[in-house]
């Protein structure tokens, strides 16, 4: 299933080929002890969480030194895929629910992924300053950017300025409508060809 990955991350190093390799052993075995991934859902890993969370990848290349908050991690994305695309910029991964934070880090540790830092910590209690904010569904968009505008650093030193890239399914209507006139939306189904992926956005607000 992994070379779903190589069909559209192609010059990958054999570093990050191999830890995306080794993320199917591992999330089924912590699976197994903790309930991250829905047990229906853990044959589709790469296809509904790994591929879904790099779909970031294909809005923004993060520059070297970029600093992304992963704000209601889970399991660990789309955080933990992101980190392995782009090694040279760093990653805080937090969550209110400690036991899948402990997946998160376990995992991290065993690929030997060395940017990014599960933390246990609730949004609020976050203080730190990012380029970028990343989240997958975690909440309706207006809640989120209550909670992470404060986290969301002024300077920016990529292409797309500092703000919010999440994850989204469905009709967004009522949620971007406070946002209409700044928010931009993709779909998805336009760098992935596979079925699932349709009516799946990555929406990018910027500070």
């Amino acid at each position: 299933m992994h070379s779903l990955i190589f069909k559209y991350f192609t010059n990958l190093t054999p570093e990050q080929c191999r830890q995306i390799e080794a993320l199917d052993a591992l999330y089924r075995d912590w699976n197994d002890k903790i309930n991250v991934i829905s047990r229906k859902d853990i044959d589709n890993l790469y296809e509904h969480h790994v591929l879904h969370s790099m779909a970031i990848a294909k809005v923004i290349r993060f520059r070297s030194g970029t600093k992304i908050l992963d704000f209601g991690t889970g399991g660990g994305f789309p955080g933990i895929p992101l980190a392995i695309l782009f090694p040279d910029c760093q990653f805080k991964l937090i969550d209110g629910t400690g036991k899948k934070i402990r997946v998160a880090q376990e995992v991290c540790q065993a690929i030997g992924l060395k940017n990014c830092q599960p933390t246990h910590l609730r949004g609020e209690d976050e203080k730190g300053l990012y380029d970028f904010v990343v989240s997958r569904a975690v909440m309706p968009l207006p809640d989120l950017v209550k909670i992470v505008q404060k986290n969301i650093s002024r300077k920016s030193q990529n292409a797309l300025p500092n703000g919010i890239l999440c994850l989204k399914g469905g009709n967004l209507q009522a949620e971007t409508q406070p946002f209409k006139n700044i928010i931009q939306t993709t779909d998805i189904s336009s760098f992935f060809d596979e079925e699932w992926f349709k009516e799946k956005h990555v929406i990018y607000l910027p500070r």
